[in-house]
């Protein structure tokens, strides 16, 4: 059995406001034994491109990643910061970083689709490819624990990545995201259980929440499914954090049982060709 922390937050323009956030609720899950704690997407700054550029740092540095490094070494946890603006010469992206419990980056992930959609909220039009660059790489990393498989938000639309993850091996795959109110409300459970029931994995969705200085809104309804696709724990509306114990042998129990991975004809056929 595995114990992870989630934190759900309202996070804002202030780097330092949303850092002493997490820092209090990283204490607190550590204070119960948590050996991974995952924070949604732009937990570090939520705001507009000039928000994100002015904050952005270099990969593995700068005051912010300092911060993060030091507090997974202090509570000797492992680390996911859902996502914070890295600089890439002139771009920047949008970047998961997982921290080791000595406070070693040991891998990175950069948010492959961007959000460029139109929706029926007070924002109305969001164009993340107008602040951020993509990724170009499918990330996964193998702690002593878990397999873990890498996405953010809109990455959870496109079952494709999720199933080259499953291919990989990886038996939990995070999600954090900052998913809008609108979309939350209509799709955000229906996706997450069925990227678990596809994949065979558990789902770590940590999710932004509420009305954001900027004005946007954010769903929140952070959670955990299992590999059979139920929700075994969530939060509402509000900021907070949820504690949960996995089981991972669940995972391999349910592939060696129902094989879908081997079963999959389209995906070897291509590869044939």
């Amino acid at each position: 059995m595995e114990r992870v922390g989630l934190i759900q937050m309202t996070s804002g323009p202030d780097p330092q406001q949303n850092l002493a956030y997490i820092s209090q609720q990283v204490a607190a899950l550590a204070a119960q034994q948590v050996q991974l704690v995952v924070t949604p997407e732009n937990a570090l700054v939520f705001g507009g491109r000039q928000d994100y550029h002015s904050v952005a740092e270099a990969l593995d540095d700068g005051p912010l990643q300092r911060a993060l490094s030091e507090m997974a070494k202090e509570h000797q946890l492992w680390l996911a910061v859902g996502s914070m603006p890295i600089r890439r010469g002139q771009e920047v992206t949008t970047t998961s970083l997982l921290y080791s419990p000595q406070g070693e980056l040991v891998c990175h992930y950069d948010k492959l689709h961007m959000f460029d959609v139109d929706v029926a909220d007070s924002h109305q039009r969001y164009r993340e490819s107008e602040t951020f660059t993509p990724g170009n790489q499918v990330v996964s990393y193998c702690t002593p624990y878990a397999h873990l498989g890498f996405t953010i938000c809109y990455d959870v639309r496109f079952p494709t990545l999720y199933s080259e993850l499953a291919q990989r091996g990886v038996n939990v795959i995070l999600v954090p995201a900052a998913f809008t109110a609108v979309t939350g409300r209509a799709h955000w459970q229906t996706l997450l259980c069925a990227r678990a029931i596809e994949t065979q994995s558990w789902i770590i969705a940590v999710n932004q929440v509420g009305t954001h200085p900027c004005g946007r809104e954010t769903w929140g309804h952070s959670m955990v499914v299992s590999p059979w696709g139920e929700v075994v724990a969530s939060l509402a509306d509000e900021a907070g954090n949820l504690l949960v114990d996995i089981e991972l042998n669940q995972v391999q129990e349910l592939r060696v049982a129902m094989p879908v991975q081997q079963h999959a004809r389209f995906r070897h056929q291509l590869q044939q060709n």
